[in-house]
């Protein structure tokens, strides 16, 4: 246990052997973040006091001679954007800045039911509005494999700890590629599951018909065991839906995998396509057929996106006035109420938060709701139907996570647009509401690569699988 990465699977039989305490454990990742989190910066909060005695329990439990969970002493690190109880739940931003979470999220209710140690609150973009975590209000969070780089975003920090061995698993919230991009700029996998197959009760909202939580974990069979645990109906979540039967078969026998031709383009990294066509021989070679496919309506992905995403940003943030909760200026002597709502928000928000809210307000303002956020969502019906379209012919969806390697800190944060184009092969994904995983398939100057799979709605188990063939 001297910094070697650990799986899931290897802590569970060592707790069960007593090759080490769950205690002695937790001690380990909080020591480690402690000494090296200061260059990182992945955490917001640490969890200490509770984390030390949810292990004394889990001992208590195998001392005992009990029976415990597979996840029970997995230390693990929660985006702070999803719920805690008793903890704070920033979103990364100043309006929040001191708001203590009353309850849990349901995911990770269903965490604690399975005794998982919550070491902390990792950093992300303000709402998670972002794709380097340079938009936290607090802070960057840097790329452990280069830490003049981004880490992705904008569940950087849960990717950037996970990476770094603070943790050995983390939540991620994933809206439009924010769980899967940083899992490919930092080298981990990343698995956004298909809408509704995990609750959103507890996850501070963006835009909520695309939010959804996922896991962060540097295996795949730890992924795996993860989305079991979280998956799921849940009464709390009306969006939510009961999963279907796990024993499924799975035969590689028959297997199509499609390439999409509309995600080799022009602006990629000439060594991330020749990496993620290197991953595609792999399958070859294990006997799958690849098929070259068409998803006609993927250039409009993007400003579909961004006029979707920003218009139900802009009725979601609304709740923070400065009234109910959060960052307020309202104890100051202010003349109006007008006056608080403005400066509260106009103080509380940062610039991409403010700036979504106008995009937002904007497309869906009267005279401009037909032209922006109508036509929006008829692109995203044909983006859909191109989806449906290939999955009559092939049964998964290999494409590149992300166009270029993690690039500089700084490098894009003064050009939104340029920013925005680093989730050019992750929205339709969101749009569409499928489920996809990013895996590590290479690495260039030794910043990893990732390879991005994308699934039918609900066959998440499937997902997996294939994804675990490349693995092995």
């Amino acid at each position: 246990m001297k910094g070697e990465k650990l799986t899931i699977k290897g802590i569970h039989q060592a707790l069960m052997k007593k090759e080490f305490s769950a205690l002695e454990l937790t001690k380990t990742y909080l020591n480690r973040i402690k000494e090296k989190d200061k260059e990182i910066s992945a955490f917001l909060t640490i969890n200490e006091e509770l984390a030390l005695s949810q292990a004394k329990a889990i001992d208590e439990m195998i001392a005992q001679g009990r029976e415990i969970p597979i996840l029970a002493g997995i230390p693990c690190a929660i985006k702070d954007n999803i719920l805690v109880e008793g903890m704070k739940c920033t979103a990364g931003s100043k309006i929040l800045e001191n708001y203590i979470a009353p309850y849990d999220a349901t995911v990770v209710r269903k965490l604690k039911e399975e005794k998982v140690i919550i070491l902390g609150k990792t950093n992300l973009d303000e709402f998670a509005m972002g794709s380097s975590t340079e938009n936290s209000a607090f802070f960057p969070t840097k790329n452990p494999h280069d830490l003049k780089r981004v880490p992705g975003g904008s569940s950087g920090g849960s990717a950037a700890a996970v990476a770094a061995n603070f943790c050995v698993l983390a939540l991620g919230s994933d809206t439009g590629g924010s769980i899967r991009q940083p899992a490919a700029f930092c080298g981990i996998v990343g698995l956004k599951p298909t809408y509704g197959a995990v609750s959103r009760y507890g996850l501070i909202a963006f835009a909520s018909s695309l939010d959804q939580i996922g896991p962060m974990t540097r295996t795949v069979d730890d992924a795996e065991i993860v989305f079991e645990v979280i998956a799921g109906k849940d009464e709390l979540d009306s969006t939510s839906v009961e999963f279907p039967n796990p024993n499924l078969k799975f035969e590689t026998r028959n297997l199509r995998l499609g390439i999409p031709k509309e995600y080799f383009i022009k602006g990629i990294d000439p060594e991330v396509e020749k990496s993620v066509k290197n991953a595609i021989r792999k399958y070859e070679e294990k006997g799958i057929e690849t098929l070259e496919i068409s998803l006609p309506h993927t250039e409009y992905a993007l400003p579909c996106y961004y006029i979707i995403a920003p218009s139900e940003a802009s009725a979601n943030l609304a709740r923070y006035d400065g009234i109910k909760y959060g960052y307020s200026i309202a104890n100051q002597k202010t003349k109006k109420l007008s006056d608080i709502y403005f400066e509260s928000r106009g103080e509380g928000f940062g610039a991409e938060v403010r700036r979504r809210i106008m995009l937002g307000t904007y497309a869906l303002s009267a005279g401009y709701y037909q032209a922006y956020y109508l036509r929006a969502l008829k692109v995203r019906t044909l983006i859909r139907k191109d989806f449906e379209e290939a999955f009559k012919k092939v049964d998964f969806i290999l494409t590149p996570t992300t166009p270029t390697t993690a690039f500089k800190l700084g490098e894009k944060i003064d050009d939104p647009l340029l920013m925005y184009l680093s989730d050019i092969f992750t929205v339709s994904v969101n749009l569409a509401g499928l489920p996809a995983i990013s895996i590590p398939c290479g690495k260039l100057n030794e910043l990893p690569i990732g390879l991005q799979i994308i699934g039918r709605p609900f066959e998440d188990r499937q997902l997996i699988k294939i994804a675990k063939l490349y693995v092995d």
